[in-house]
């Protein structure tokens, strides 16, 4: 985005943030999302229809439309044709041919607008069976279009929350309404310039702020939906999902489809193809035990445009997997790091087990097992854990790690800094998988060489900024570091064809960076016993040679550390002294 986009996007989250936020005088974080997430899912579906609206009204009067046209002389004057155009765009199959939901006319944001403000008790229109409608509460209102969305849309029944349970003043969503209504989200104007931004774009970008912010208001319970843009957005640039099927059996709120989605769309830019036309390649799988969360989810890829297979309802992933058959070519997740609370005999003999059963106490290689076993034959996976994964060697932890890496499933170690995520402060890493590390070349033109019983350790815990006090965070500069490594290692030696769409930084040629990469051998990590902590492999960041010998740099330095305690010695009986004339002993 250009600078006067970014400047858009930030006032306007600044200003829906700021409406919003006052609700938390009524309702905690995890109540009033619910409300505000609802509004901004209404505004966007009703908007998506308006614009298809416009659309069709242009094609409708188009002469040169051989499709839509409606000639005027086939109506009896211009009241009847005025008639005519409005009857054609209350026809529901002219948006969903155009993956637009239907929006019925009680759920329009129009109505919701026109309708808030009435006294309550007054007659809004009447039902299929002739009866009078009345308005009972704004909340009923709003209500009251979801309901309306869900019947029309099958996609989304079940997924919409109500918010009348919250019991909220009629002033208080009345101001909500008037916030969104007061944001131009179709055909933005910010400082006299037009944009180019579409109401997807801008309600997808306010619904991942307003997830993200939610989650640092709700603290640890917010994080269990809400994964770190920047990690999400490193993952995918290093998996790289342009075609398959796409799987997260811990979805949150879909942020890793969503990221898909982006990754496709800006790479679409870079090679000049059609982003629409890739994207019909790709589906996305996922699964969610939260039923809150779940909903979210399923809110968060309707907003994006994004068709979702999640399952018929939230369900343990465990326990009840919604995708048994599924293969995945890429599988991504961020599960509940050591999660204790999650065995049941059931799953003593379980299929996915096939490197050894995972301790009853922690679901880590649970998770891992898990993923493999709904991978392709060729798929590729990349999975958050805690440290502890890479290293641990208590109730059969150990074996398992041990039969992955002599099982030649192990592609790549990235050990992360501390202090990224807003539910935890325990250290992470991600691991990277793949039944496939000989050499190949990929459907989308990608050369792989032959990495068979070799693997790459990424040290990157000394990358990121402080965001704030509390969070850090990964620059742009740090992920194409990290993920031009990973592409630069998978690839070298590999026959790349200059057609392929690969960029100059795939094209680089890889090498071990002290401190920072190695790439290690099936032997050097027998002689660590199957750790695969980086640290232990890439060794200590290379020192700028100043050119003074060691020996008399020591000497130096010694010298100045006496000086010092000398000087340390003298202030300190300086003090004693001046305390002793004040009458305090010491």
């Amino acid at each position: 985005m250009n600078n006067t986009e970014q400047k858009f996007l930030k006032a306007l989250d600044d200003k829906l943030w700021k409406a919003a936020d006052k609700l938390r005088a009524n309702l905690d974080a995890a109540n009033y999302k619910h409300v505000v997430l609802g509004l901004i899912f209404l505004k966007y579906v009703s908007d998506a229809f308006e614009e298809r609206q416009e659309e069709l009204l242009e094609r409708f009067k188009d002469e040169n439309d051989d499709i839509y046209y409606l000639p005027p002389e086939d109506y009896d004057g211009d009241e009847d044709y005025q008639q005519a155009l409005l009857e054609e765009l209350e026809v529901l199959d002219y948006y969903r041919e155009a993956n637009v939901f239907w929006v019925p006319k009680p759920a329009r944001w129009n109505t919701l607008k026109e309708k808030a403000v009435l006294p309550v008790g007054t007659v809004l229109w009447q039902d299929d069976a002739g009866n009078d409608v009345k308005l009972r509460s704004v909340s009923w209102l709003i209500d009251n279009a979801l309901e309306e969305i869900e019947k029309s849309n099958t996609k989304l029944k079940g997924i919409l929350n109500r918010i009348s349970q919250y019991q909220l003043e009629n002033e208080t969503l009345l101001g909500l309404i008037n916030t969104f209504s007061d944001t131009s989200f179709t055909k933005p104007v910010f400082e006299g310039e037009k944009l180019s931004l579409h109401s997807k774009d801008i309600l997808g970008h306010v619904y991942e702020y307003f997830l993200g912010q939610f989650a640092l208001a709700e603290g640890k319970q917010g994080g269990q939906y809400y994964t770190p843009k920047s990690i999400v957005t490193l993952i995918v640039e290093m998996l790289q999902p342009y075609s398959g099927r796409v799987y997260d059996p811990a979805m949150g709120s879909g942020g890793f489809f969503v990221s898909s989605d982006k990754f496709i769309e800006e790479h679409a830019k870079e090679q000049h193809y059609d982003a629409s036309e890739q994207k019909k390649h790709i589906s996305v799988y996922g699964q969610e035990s939260n039923p809150t969360t779940w909903r979210l989810a399923a809110m968060n890829m309707a907003i994006r445009g994004i068709d979702f297979n999640f399952g018929k309802k939230n369900a343990d992933t465990f326990l009840n997997d919604q995708h048994p058959d599924l293969r995945a070519d890429f599988v991504m997740a961020n599960p509940p790091f050591n999660m204790k609370d999650w065995w049941s005999e059931s799953l003593a003999e379980d299929s996915r087990w096939k490197y050894g059963t995972p301790p009853r106490g922690n679901a880590n290689f649970a998770w891992v097992q898990h993923m493999i076993h709904h991978m392709a034959p060729t798929g590729s996976m990349a999975l958050l854990l805690a440290n502890g994964s890479m290293s641990s060697n208590t109730n059969n932890e150990g074996e398992i790690r041990k039969r992955l890496v002599e099982e030649d499933l192990v592609e790549c170690m990235v050990a992360l800094p501390g202090q990224l995520f807003t539910n935890t402060q325990i250290p992470a890493c991600i691991w990277f998988l793949t039944k496939n590390k000989g050499a190949r070349n990929t459907a989308t033109g990608r050369a792989f060489s032959n990495r068979k019983k070799q693997f790459l350790f990424i040290d990157a815990r000394n990358l990121g900024f402080m965001r704030d006090r509390v969070l850090r965070d990964f620059t742009n500069d740090d992920i194409a570091k990290i993920a031009d490594t990973f592409h630069a290692w998978r690839r070298a030696g590999a026959q790349v064809s200059r057609s392929s769409g690969m960029d100059e930084s795939e094209q680089r040629v890889y090498e071990d960076i002290p401190g920072f990469c190695k790439s290690a051998s099936l032997n050097e990590i027998k002689k660590h016993d199957f750790v695969l902590t980086p640290g232990r492999y890439v060794g200590a960041q290379e020192q700028e040679d100043d050119g003074e010998p060691f020996a008399e740099k020591m000497a130096r330095l010694t010298g100045q550390l006496k000086e010092q305690f000398a000087e340390s010695d003298r202030l300190e009986a300086e003090i004693k002294r001046n305390l002793g004339g004040l009458g305090y002993e010491l």
